[in-house]
């Protein structure tokens, strides 16, 4: 067989890296019975701004928080010829949020998968949750190392048990003799107690230290010894501050002599001459929740005699005489016990046999021998018949649609315009163009999910339009928050916008009365329409129109209406577009993406063949400018972008990228073609990272979307604008990788 494996790896310092290298080399490098090796090779996850060198079996690495790498290391799986991969888990080595980046490779693989779980949150956030769920969907098989995790995929995350394996964690089946290494160390006169791993708050060593000087006081020859480095994320935050609280701590108390720190990462080699030198081990973590303990399983695995509070999987290995159990901060009870160990040879001696001879049980060579069996046993079972995805869409990496920020910016006049952070800036009041985009929100969320609460939202945007309508059918767009009109007429970008809405419901609305509003304002609105001079305001108004005759295609004079609007923007597009510059203005500036978009909506309801050439031509220059890196780049309003001059990166806004999504999503339906698509989806991708800052600007706290980013970073507030483009870019992706699977079936 041959085996993929994702994970940290060595000489990474990670706990995960050294399970990882264990398990590849327990079934990687065991000989068979006919005289050959299974063939395996790593993929390896890198912490941000590091890398290592790596051994000869890593293939590949992923940046932790770069989207792309995942993707291409599913390619490189799939084409690698192996039989099926192993994904070890743990929250804080994938990317994204709690680990979302992860998904979309697994979605792609090709080959069977097995998932080892090291982490099982009992209260998981909604994501945590979400995110582990959808791993363990796609895992043929799922690996934990307590029953206790059984527990919780069974009653928190509903994993079918059908599907998980338990195997115990391996230890590395290394020996020395105790007063060999003891030796070695010189602490042959010493009574050695142990405490190994990366050194935080919620390890609770103060809780040993603080049990020590009764011991000593009785037993002099005591040395408790700390081995580990500060935890890098403990590190990144808060320095060095626990390990000096802990040094204070042993000088107040007199221990000098009797505490020794070592901040070092051991080899495997050297941690365990430290562990057969011990006399005692000791865990004395702070709270329950630890599903796994690589370091207590190896103080079992050579014979330790093991003292811990009991978390979960302390509770479970230690059972059966194989370790002593101490409660939580309970210093006096831990003292109590070491003292009692120490007075009594022969109940010690007793505890470290009972360890070792489960140790010889769960030594890394017999564990690899349970996982190859695991493995042997997935790919006969139940063969799955893998079929090439139609498109790159992954609906799977796209957080949970939510209205809650959305609800949170409306009350009963409207959604508020502007936001600091998450929470609604009521000074700024509100505008037509936000409650336009609003509407077609709601109109696409009730249709595609049924949603309820985007039912009760539809009035209220329509009531605003309504409400901000002049008699002579055009409309002003700002509205303070004690509803005073502050203009007499809006924009010509926010009448096109409105128009799109109200076009938009009238070919879809839930109800009669909501059509019949959207029809009144609409034709009120329609003398409007060739008075427009403003190639964005036409081109939403054209959208609009095109929606409406999509549910009334009979309707000869707002067709003629439309052709007219198309050939303005055409004329617009040979008066300034040359050979090298194919678009409508000598700059491209902002929301560029809709004339095309308009276009192309507007081709399939003429069936003009200049017009879709137009269309495709343009969008096509756009593209070449805006995703010429693999991701999209919007144009920034910095500057904006003038003929043979240089681009503005920065001041990116997320409207641009949902007249991208849109625009090609119109161009998948005008031409069937699969790459539109593939383009679509990239495009959306900006908002969850993959853009020229790669930083998300998507909240998954709020469900808002921040308002673009500068040079400096994301701007943070969460304006209805920002999130409303996120929320119709997110419904306009499903609703194509809909219409794919069903083209398929």
């Amino acid at each position: 067989m041959k085996l993929a494996y994702i994970g940290t790896y060595v000489p990474r310092q990670c706990g995960i890296g050294t399970f990882t290298n264990n398990l590849y080399n327990s079934m990687v490098n065991v000989k068979l019975k006919i005289g050959k090796s299974n063939e395996g090779f790593i993929v390896a996850m890198n912490d941000p701004d590091l890398s290592y060198d790596y051994p000869e079996e890593v293939k590949l690495t992923i940046r932790q928080e770069h989207q792309r790498d995942y993707l291409k290391a599913a390619t490189f799986i799939n084409l690698s010829g192996a039989d099926l991969c192993i994904l070890e888990h743990e929250f804080g080595i994938f990317g994204g949020q709690n680990g979302v980046y992860i998904l979309p490779l697994l979605h792609r693989l090709e080959i069977p998968l097995i998932v080892t779980l090291h982490t099982i949150i009992q209260n998981p956030t909604y994501n945590e949750k979400a995110v582990l769920i959808e791993i363990c969907k796609m895992a043929k098989k799922i690996v934990v190392m307590s029953h206790k995790a059984i527990e919780f995929l069974t009653s928190i995350y509903n994993v079918e048990r059908s599907k998980i394996e338990y195997i115990e964690h391996g230890v590395p089946d290394i020996q020395f003799a105790q007063q060999q290494s003891k030796k070695i160390f010189n602490l042959e006169n010493k009574n050695l107690i142990l405490t190994f791993g990366f050194i935080g708050r919620n390890k609770g060593i103060e809780t040993a230290i603080k049990a020590l000087p009764k011991v000593v006081e009785k037993h002099p020859e005591v040395l408790y010894l700390i081995i580990g480095k500060t935890h890098p994320n403990v590190l990144r935050h808060s320095g060095e501050e626990y390990r000096n609280f802990l040094q204070h701590l042993v000088k107040n108390l007199k221990l000098e002599d009797h505490v020794l720190f070592l901040n070092e990462y051991t080899s495997q080699q050297e941690l365990f001459k430290y562990l057969w030198a011990s006399d005692i081990y000791v865990t004395p973590y702070l709270n329950e929740a630890q599903i796994t303990s690589g370091t207590l399983s190896y103080a079992v695995g050579v014979g330790s005699a093991v003292v811990s509070t009991p978390y979960w999987h302390a509770t479970e290995l230690l059972a059966d005489g194989r370790g002593l159990l101490f409660n939580f901060g309970d210093s006096e009870g831990l003292s109590t016990i070491l003292m009692e160990l120490l007075d009594q040879p022969e109940k010690l001696i007793s505890l470290r046999k009972n360890a070792y001879e489960y140790g010889r049980k769960i030594i890394w060579p017999k564990i690899g021998k349970k996982y190859l069996k695991l493995v042997r046993k997935t790919l006969n079972e139940n063969p799955v018949v893998f079929v090439k995805k139609e498109t790159s869409i992954d609906p799977l990496i796209l957080p949970p649609f939510s209205l809650s920020h959305i609800l949170r910016l409306t009350d009963d006049t409207g959604i508020i315009q502007h936001a600091k952070f998450g929470i609604p800036n009521l000074k700024e009041g509100y505008c037509l163009d936000d409650n336009a985009r609003a509407l077609v929100m709601t109109v696409m969320a009730y249709k595609q999910k049924k949603d309820l609460k985007a039912l009760d939202l539809i009035p209220v945007y329509l009531s605003f339009i309504h409400y901000m309508q002049n008699k002579d059918g055009t409309f002003k767009n700002l509205l303070s928050f004690n509803r005073n009109f502050l203009d007499k007429l809006g924009s010509e970008d926010s009448f096109g916008r409105t128009i799109w809405a109200l076009g938009h419901l009238i070919s879809c609305a839930p109800n009669d009365a909501y059509a019949q509003t959207g029809r009144m304002v609409f034709f009120d609105a329609a003398p409007n329409f060739e008075k427009l001079l403003s190639i964005r305001g036409i081109a939403n108004t054209m959208v609009g129109m095109s929606c409406y005759l999509n549910g009334f295609p009979g309707d000869d004079t707002i067709t003629e209406i439309l052709r007219k609007l198309a050939f303005t923007l055409i004329r617009h597009f040979e008066e300034n577009s040359s050979q090298k510059w194919r678009w409508f203005e000598q700059l491209l500036a902002y929301d560029n993406g809709m004339l095309p978009f308009a276009l192309l909506k507007s081709a399939k309801i003429l069936n003009d063949n200049k017009v879709k050439e137009v269309a495709l031509d343009s969008m096509n220059f756009l593209s070449e400018i805006t995703l010429k890196d693999g991701y999209f780049s919007g144009i920034g309003n910095e500057e904006w972008y003038k003929k043979d001059g240089k681009r503005s990166v920065f001041a990116q806004q997320p409207v641009e990228t949902m007249a991208m999504v849109l625009m090609f999503r119109e161009a998948y339906n005008l031409t069937k073609d699969n790459e539109y698509l593939n383009k679509l989806f990239t495009c959306f991708m900006w908002f969850l990272g993959e853009n020229d800052l790669r930083m998300s600007l998507f909240d998954y706290e709020t469900t808002g979307c921040c308002d673009g980013f500068e040079s400096y970073g994301v701007n943070r507030n969460q304006g209805a604008e920002s999130s409303l483009a996120y929320l119709i870019s997110h419904l306009t992706v499903l609703q194509a990788f809909d219409s794919v699977e069903q083209k398929i079936i």
